[in-house]
């Protein structure tokens, strides 16, 4: 499953889709709202994208995961809208024999995810509100 949403993004929401009877570890990352960007208050988030697009890319790297790494399955969820701290933005879950390879894959997804799919984020805080652009990752291609 890759999903662009608007709905509420609960911690348990992708644990079903990647469980297997093969799985002997599911890994799971949470991007989550925080008070502060690199020295300024946030107090909340808005998300937009283009989500076919999106969805395209993000199913795209779940496949790249699998070609790296021993695992089975693979969802993503990100979430679209106004979001308040603490909500979850982003929600990853990689089920696979081994915990090392399904951690791996967590964290080679989250920052494929942040560095190449069309999801833009824009923050508010006390000084006013500006578009995060995305990370360069050091050894993740766009």
């Amino acid at each position: 499953m890759y999903k662009i949403t608007q709905e509420v993004i609960k911690p348990h929401d992708l644990f079903d889709v990647v469980k297997g009877p093969k799985h002997g570890a599911i890994a799971t990352f949470a991007g989550t709202v925080r008070n502060q960007t690199q020295g300024r208050t946030t107090t909340h988030l808005e998300y937009e994208a283009y989500p076919s697009m999106a969805e395209k890319i993000m199913a795209q790297i779940g496949e790249e995961a699998k070609s790296k790494w021993p695992i089975g399955k693979v969802a993503i969820l990100h979430r679209l809208g106004r979001l308040e701290l603490e909500e979850i933005s982003v929600l990853i879950a990689v089920g696979a024999g081994h915990r090392r390879e399904a951690m791996e894959a967590c964290l080679y997804i989250i920052d494929k995810l942040k560095a190449t799919v069309p999801i833009w984020k824009k923050e508010y805080g006390s000084d006013g509100d500006y578009w995060v652009e995305g990370p360069s990752i050091k050894g993740v291609e766009a």
